[in-house]
Formats: structure tokens, sequence, C-alpha cells
């Protein structure tokens, strides 16, 4: 039973990884429910494992950005410190919180996810806009984003609210810290996808070592699932090279609407 366990957890800990390495995000949200559904485990049992696992996959991405020099690093460590401050906060209310109202929230969230990413592969797919000057907006010089007060609110309040969701629901908090970067800034979706897996690997210490502290970690199922994500995250940026950005959205909003339905369900029976 033990090795059926193990391998379930390796398998299902591979499909986040893939899923991250796709979007950037969105890892977290399929993780929770893999382990809800697969495992049976309770929302504050599976929070910490699936932060662990998307913290650790995210963490191969970050250096394998910043290795290609993609990652917008301040930016990165402005969100992240924020969201570990913050993640601490979210692992002792989903403590606090019924399971039931805590799964009608990460339903609500995956049915918001789905929405977005169903929206912006139809934008993707049609004519672009020109867009006005972004809040956060790069310098053509240096590459780099010039820094103002208007930049520097928008990317604390996306490290808080990042770090709240991470601890609370074990996500790491890049389907919020992609749309925000995506849509406050003018870095190109590479750069995007890199700086929230720098981020996602900042706030995951913030919530795992909240969790282990308190005793919430599932140690015989996080780790065979973190190492599946990790493995598969590796194999998944290759994949990503070659797929329709606007598929891959259109793909993922329609697993997370599905999900999103199947959570709620899951909610109001108990």
């Amino acid at each position: 039973m033990v090795m059926d366990v193990t391998a379930l957890s390796l398998l299902m800990g591979a499909a986040v990884g893939v899923v991250l390495a796709l979007t950037g995000a969105g890892g977290g949200i399929l993780a929770v429910p893999l382990l809800v559904f697969g495992l049976h485990l309770q929302m504050s049992q599976a929070a910490p494992v699936g932060l662990l696992a998307v913290g650790l996959a995210a963490s191969v991405g970050a250096l394998l950005g910043l290795r290609e020099g993609v990652v917008r690093y301040r930016a990165a460590l402005l969100i992240g410190l924020t969201g570990m401050l913050i993640a601490p906060l979210g692992v002792w209310l989903s403590h606090l919180l019924p399971n039931g109202p805590v799964m009608a929230v990460f339903a609500a969230i995956l049915g918001w996810v789905a929405w977005r990413n169903l929206r912006q592969a139809r934008r993707t797919s049609a004519s672009t806009l020109q867009r006005k000057r972004p809040v956060c907006a790069m310098n053509p010089a240096t590459g780099r984003l010039s820094w103002r007060a208007p930049c520097t609110a928008v990317l604390s309040a996306t490290g808080a609210l990042s770090g709240l969701l991470s601890g609370l629901l074990g996500v790491g908090g890049g389907f919020v810290i992609v749309p925000m970067l995506g849509g406050f800034s003018d870095v190109p979706t590479r750069g995007v996808v890199a700086t929230s897996m720098a981020v996602i690997a900042l706030v995951s210490v913030g919530g795992v070592l909240g969790a282990a502290s308190q005793g919430g970690m599932n140690w015989a199922i996080a780790l065979p699932f973190a190492a599946g994500a990790a493995g598969a995250l590796v194999a998944g940026r290759e994949v990503s090279q070659r797929l329709s950005g606007a598929r891959i959205q259109q793909a993922f909003g329609l697993l997370a609407g599905g999900v999103a339905l199947a959570m709620l369900y899951r909610s109001i029976l108990g």
C-alpha cells in the first residue's frame, strides 16, 4: 500500500510540474485538487504538500531562467519577500477555517482562473491592440524595469496576495503573479513566466516552514510528490517551446474550470 501511495504521489506531482512548466502558474491549483481527490487528504493536509512540490519545481525553473537571463530578479525579490511575510498568516487561517468553506473559496478562484485563461487565449489569437504605457515599464536601454512608486505598490500588493493564498490554499500564487506582472508591465512572456517561478520559489518557503513548524506536513506523500513535480518541470520546459501560447491557455482554462466544478461539488457535499 505504501508503494502504491508513493507511486501515485510521484505521478500526480509530475502532472503538476508539466502544468507549471507550460504556464508559469497553475501548478498549485492543480496540486491541491489532485491530493484531495486522488489521496483523499483534507485541504489543510493537501495545502502544505502542494506548496512544497510547487516551490521545489519553481526553484528549478527559476534557476534555469536566471541562467538564461530572463528573470527580473529585483521584481521577484520584492514580490517574493512580501509574500514570504504574509504566507504564515495564510497557514494559520487554513487551520482555523473549516474545510468546506476553504474548498469553496478554492473553487471560486479556480473558476476565475479558468475564465481569465479562456479570455486571454481569445485575445492572443485575435489582433493585438496597442497598449498604453504600463505601470512597470522596461527601460529600452538597460532591459530593466523602471522603478516608480506606482510600480512598487503594484508589485508589493501582488506579493501580499500571492503569499496569503499560498499559505491558505497551498498554491504558489503564480495565477496571481503572471496576470499582474503581464498586465502591469511590458516584460516579455518568457520573462514573466521565469520571474513568476522565482517568486513562487521564495513565497513557498514561508508557507512550507509555517506548515512544517506546526506539524502539518505529510512527508511520506510530500517528498515523492515534490520529486515528480521537479523532474517533470525540466521536461515540460522543452515541450512548452514548441506549443502555441493560446492553445496552452485554452487547455489550462478548460482544465481549471472542470476542477473548479468538482471542488465546488465536493465542498457542498462536505
